[in-house]
């Protein structure tokens, strides 16, 4: 039962439209750029909280693979610190991308080895919607949800029009945060401009001669 359960759709199509998906993981580590950064992700029930709340996997799916993770306890947690060790390989390739420089060599051992194990769990379905990915999975898989964010990371690495407007807030404080510059001129600096944006006018004005 579980097993038709989650092969009906527990973990939704790759994140085919979704580029930002990947950011939106790094920076589930807040203030990431700093010297005291706070974890969101505290253990497996957590990324899968997270995965559930963006979409990735289906409430079916989040509930079959919550049972598998108190069943198998130690996988799981394999599963948790696999999670983080991509999260940070992810980080660190963009921020090393955005200064202009070429990315780790265990950081890129790191996304191509989780590519590849999710390239190997999809196929491509024809339907009368057009090509579409689809998961081959037959039964829960507990790194199931990681593979959409694998994907999502190497399609905005491979988009150079996306890759180019990845940005990180200048917050001097190491706020650290990604995101896409959408913005026409790509001026973009903030996190929020209702966050750190607020903090650095707060800052200019101070700093105004009186």
């Amino acid at each position: 039962m579980e097993i038709d359960t989650f092969a009906r759709g527990a973990v939704h199509d790759m994140a085919a439209g979704r580029p930002g998906l990947c950011l939106e993981f790094a920076n589930t580590l807040h203030w990431h750029a700093s010297d005291r950064p706070h974890e969101t992700l505290h253990n497996y029930e957590d990324f899968l909280a997270w995965t559930a709340a963006q979409g990735i996997i289906s409430r079916g799916g989040f509930a079959v693979l919550t049972r598998q993770a108190r069943r198998e306890s130690q996988a799981a947690a394999a599963v948790y610190r696999r999670g983080k060790s991509l999260r940070e390989a992810i980080y660190r390739i963009l921020v090393a991308r955005i200064a202009g420089k070429a990315p780790a060599r265990r950081d890129a051992a790191m996304l191509n080895g989780e590519l590849q194990r999710a390239l190997a769990r999809y196929h491509i379905e024809f339907g009368a919607d057009g090509p579409k990915w689809r998961c081959a999975a037959q039964a829960p898989a507990l790194d199931e949800p990681l593979w959409p964010i694998v994907q999502s990371a190497a399609e905005l690495l491979l988009s150079k029009n996306l890759r180019e407007r990845v940005g990180q807030c200048a917050d001097p404080a190491g706020c650290g945060w990604l995101f896409l510059d959408l913005s026409k001129n790509r001026s973009r600096r903030w996190c929020s401009m209702q966050d750190c944006g607020n903090r650095a006018k707060q800052r200019r004005l101070r700093a105004r001669p009186k």
